[in-house]
């Protein structure tokens, strides 16, 4: 650690534990470097507010949703010297980080790369050693509480924004997927995964990409019109199934682009029959 660099002491805030874990991984050597000293984690904003009133806390890495008390709300119920540097941890897709840029507000995108994370804490330790000013003030944080409430009733009645494109970590950097080329996602282990068709070089090859995504979160972002979940732990992407195979107890083996095989639970195979009319 370079002379004079105060180690930050840092709180993860996230209700989904694969991203807890991977942010705790990308932290690894800045915590060996003595650049950060983990504190703890939590897994809501209530327990988020109990570290805060408990332990002494420089830099808050907060989840924007999540039950009971969003990343928001423990904001509103932090007192303003009470308040640490914040870093919010986000899924929202590109115009609400427009957003957030414009009340200077740091940000890291889910999923999270290793250099974004490194740019935020370097800004982190810059605003805690005065260089820059603080990331969240009582002005910023009601300019941008203000403009949430005008983005939920904006939408209020409108029925969920489906995305275009997914955000997926690729070795040292972010690759954009448009949701053509998504075959399916799946959850092994607690561990999600995006299978796409890789359409760079002489001939499409399927990939797949471990996300911070959940099928639930996938599920609502995804157009219904053109993906399912056809079992708990999977969605497919219904114009990439290539056949159904009869599996055992009136469940479908569904074979996908690029090979790709899934089998879909007893009720959700008779849904797919239903939708594909068979």
């Amino acid at each position: 650690m370079e002379s004079g660099t105060h180690t930050l002491r840092a709180l993860i805030v996230d209700d989904e534990p694969p991203a807890r874990r991977r942010l705790r991984k990308l932290l690894g050597p800045m915590i060996d470097e003595g650049r950060i000293h983990l504190v703890g984690e939590a897994r809501d904003g209530v327990e988020a507010l109990d570290v805060l009133e408990q332990e002494g806390v420089d830099l808050v890495f907060l989840d924007i949703q999540m039950p009971e008390l969003d990343g928001f709300d423990v904001l509103e119920r932090l007192r303003p010297q009470q308040r640490p540097i914040v870093i919010f941890t986000t899924a929202y897709d590109s115009y609400a980080l427009r957003a957030f840029e414009a009340s200077a507000v740091d940000y890291l995108l889910k999923p999270i790369s290793r250099d974004r994370l490194t740019e935020s804490v370097d800004r982190a330790q810059r605003t805690w050693q005065g260089k820059e000013s603080r990331s969240i003030d009582g002005d910023k944080l009601a300019k941008l509480l203000a403009w949430i409430d005008a983005q939920d009733e904006s939408s209020a009645g409108s029925g969920p924004v489906h995305v275009r494109q997914l955000s997926v970590p690729y070795h040292d950097r972010i690759l954009l997927i448009p949701i053509e080329q998504i075959v399916s996602a799946e959850i092994n282990e607690g561990i999600t995964r995006i299978f796409a068709m890789d359409m760079v070089g002489p001939k499409p090859r399927l990939r797949q990409h471990v996300v911070n995504y959940t099928l639930d979160q996938l599920e609502t972002m995804l157009p219904p019109e053109r993906f399912m979940r056809v079992h708990r732990s999977a969605i497919v992407h219904i114009d990439e199934i290539q056949e159904l195979i009869p599996w055992f107890s009136g469940r479908y083996k569904l074979v996908l682009t690029g090979n790709h095989e899934v089998i879909a639970s007893r009720e959700r195979s008779k849904h797919l029959k239903d939708t594909l009319m068979i």
